[in-house]
């Protein structure tokens, strides 16, 4: 079976000591691919390090909501000179975050913004989170629908964004929060098309059922896989197939 994780976070220090153990045992369950997103500059340039060596990770370059306190244009001009980098396929992560405030709402809409221009003059995809923001990411897609595509990431919002976000063409990726037993969405993973549908692990966050308290890595992408398989009544496999050719198409690259 054939896996790709579409978005975790292997600069993160939880990762530090094993991290080769983690490939190879994400390499020993199919995992084929990895894009490693930063939250910051200098997470991205950790990731962009990290690419160079390892042939099945590419990355990303952005500012994370959380940190969107820091934004600036100097902040920017450096996240598009590390897009530069060939191992750089996406603009992000970036969004919205007025579920834990952690920066303030204002600094984080004009970082979104931004960075949504940047993916727009730079034709690479958006990674974006969201979260109890929809109806302000939602006017953000619409207003770039035309020059930035994306995709939702740990998709957790409600039918109006997923409608707003299906209907501008952009992707929409689960994680393991569809294997909880409080998951109560079932019908916005059906509802994502074929072609449109990632699957992730957002390593080390948010472990997957059965291994939920331990710290996650990319090699449980394939509970994911199989809960998006119950979910839309098909084979793990197929979604497997499925969301790793979508990744690929997604990101630009070549497995």
């Amino acid at each position: 079976m054939k896996l790709f994780d579409s978005h975790l976070h292997l600069t993160d220090t939880s990762f530090a000591e094993d991290l080769p153990d983690v490939l190879k045992r994400a390499s020993q369950v199919g995992v084929k691919g990895l894009v490693t997103i930063a939250s910051n500059p200098d997470d991205a340039e950790r990731a962009i390090d990290l690419s160079r060596v390892e042939t099945r990770v590419w990355c990303s370059a952005g500012l994370h909501p959380h940190e969107a306190e820091a934004f600036d244009e100097g902040v920017l001009a450096r996240i598009e000179q590390l897009a530069a980098a060939p191992e750089v396929v996406a603009v992000g992560e970036t969004g919205l975050d007025f579920f834990y405030d952690n920066s303030p709402r204002e600094p984080q809409l004009r970082s979104f913004e931004a960075q949504l221009d940047l993916a727009a003059r730079l034709d690479l995809p958006a990674v974006v989170h969201s979260r109890e923001a929809d109806a302000e990411t939602a006017a953000l897609i619409k207003r770039f629908r035309d020059t930035a595509g994306g995709v939702l990431h740990c998709f957790t919002g409600g039918d109006g964004l997923l409608e707003v976000a299906l209907d501008s063409g952009w992707h929409v990726s689960f994680s393991g929060l569809v294997t909880f037993k409080k998951f109560d969405a079932p019908d916005r993973v059906r509802r994502v098309p074929d072609d449109r549908l990632l699957i992730e692990t957002d390593s080390p966050y948010l472990a997957p059922v059965p291994k939920r308290g331990r710290r996650n890595e990319p090699a449980y992408v394939a509970h994911t896989c199989a809960a998006v398989a119950a979910i839309r009544g098909v084979t793990p496999e197929a979604i497997a197939e499925l969301t790793t050719a979508n990744a690929a198409a997604f990101y630009g690259l070549v497995l």
